[in-house]
C-alpha cells in the first residue's frame, strides 16, 4: 500500500465520524523529503495539507469558500477593515461651532457699531448686515464683543447688541443676562431691567445663578429701592439660593431703612457668616464677627 493509499484510508474510514483534535500532524517518511501533514478543521471538513510548513492553529480565519487564509492575509483584511471604519464620517446631534477667527470677527463688530449714530434702527441694520453672509449666528464672536463693549464701558452699545442678540433668539445665557442687567444699572433704565428681570424670574425659575440675584439686589441699592431688595430677597429664599456676603449686607441695609429692626437680626442670624477677614499690617487675617453685626 502507497503512501496516498495509507492517508486515505486512515483520514476518510467510512467508521470516523468526527475528529476531536483540531489539528494532526503526520511525518511520513517513505523516500520522500521530510514534510508534516497538517490537518486544519474547517467548519463542515477537513482539508489536508501536504506543504513544508510548521503546525498553525487558525482560529476562525476563513475566506468566503471555508478555506483557512494565511496570518498575513488575515492581517491584510483586518487592517483594511479598521481603516474603513476609521474612515466613516461621524454625525452628532449638537454641531460644532467654529470658534477660528471670532475674535477678528468681535472686533470687526465693535468698529462698525463704534462709529454709528445711537438710533437703533441704524445699529440694528448694520448688526443685520455683519450676519448677512454667515452659515449660522456667529454666536462666540457676538458674545467676545458684549465683553469688549463691557470693557470700554460702552454701554449704550452694550444694550443694543444685547437686545438684538436676545430678538434673535441667540445668547440667551445668564452672562447675557448678567451683563444686560449692569448696562441697564448704569444706563439708569430701571424699567427696562424690571421687566428683563420678569422675563427671567418666569423663564429660568430653576436655574438663576446666585450672581444673577445679586446683580440685581445691587442694582435695586443703587437707585435706592428698598422694597424691590426685600422682594428679590424673597424669591432667593423661597428657591433656596444663599446670599453671598456682599448681598447679606445690601439686605440687612434694606431692612434697616424700612424700620424692619427684628427681621433685621433674624436675617443676621441665618445668613452671616460667624468669621470675616480684615487687612491687618499688609495681610489679610481672619477673625471672629460679633454676633449680629452688620459691616459698615
Amino acid at each position: 500500500m502507497d503512501c496516498r493509499n495509507l492517508i486515505s484510508h486512515q483520514f476518510y474510514h467510512p467508521g470516523i465520524s468526527q475528529i476531536k483534535n483540531a489539528g494532526v500532524a503526520l511525518s511520513l517518511r517513505y523516500g520522500f523529503r521530510s514534510s508534516r501533514i497538517s490537518l486544519i478543521r474547517n467548519r463542515d471538513a477537513f482539508a489536508v495539507q501536504g506543504k513544508d510548513t510548521r503546525l498553525s492553529h487558525v482560529k476562525g480565519n476563513l475566506n468566503r469558500d471555508g478555506e483557512s487564509l494565511s496570518k498575513s492575509q488575515a492581517t491584510a483584511k483586518k487592517g483594511i477593515a479598521l481603516n474603513k471604519k476609521k474612515g466613516k464620517k461621524e454625525h452628532h446631534f449638537w454641531q460644532r461651532r467654529d470658534s477660528a477667527g471670532s475674535g477678528q470677527k468681535a472686533l470687526n463688530l465693535v468698529r462698525i457699531i463704534s462709529d454709528l449714530p445711537h438710533e437703533k434702527e441704524t445699529v440694528y441694520k448694520a448688526l443685520d448686515k455683519w450676519t448677512a453672509w454667515e452659515v449660522e449666528f456667529p454666536l462666540i464672536a457676538a458674545a467676545k464683543a458684549l465683553r469688549i463693549l463691557k470693557s470700554r464701558s460702552q454701554w449704550l452699545r452694550v444694550i443694543q447688541v444685547a437686545k438684538w442678540m436676545l430678538g434673535k433668539g441667540q445668547g440667551a445665557t445668564m452672562a447675557t443676562y448678567d451683563t444686560l442687567l449692569l448696562a441697564f444699572d448704569v444706563d439708569g433704565r430701571v424699567d427696562e431691567a424690571e421687566s428683563l428681570w420678569n422675563m427671567i424670574l418666569h423663564t429660568h425659575t430653576r436655574s438663576i445663578s446666585k450672581r444673577l440675584f445679586s446683580r440685581m439686589i445691587s442694582l435695586y441699592d443703587h437707585h435706592d429701592m428698598q422694597d424691590k431688595i426685600i422682594e428679590v430677597f424673597a424669591d432667593m429664599e423661597e428657591l433656596g439660593v444663599k446670599p453671598d456676603e456682599d448681598t447679606v449686607r445690601r439686605i440687612a441695609c434694606a431692612f434697616g431703612r424700612l424700620g424692619q429692626e427684628e427681621k433685621r437680626k433674624l436675617f443676621l442670624k441665618r445668613y452671616q457668616r460667624k468669621w470675616k477677614y480684615i487687612h491687618f499690617n499688609g495681610e489679610r487675617v481672619k477673625v471672629s464677627r460679633q454676633p449680629l453685626e452688620e459691616d459698615e
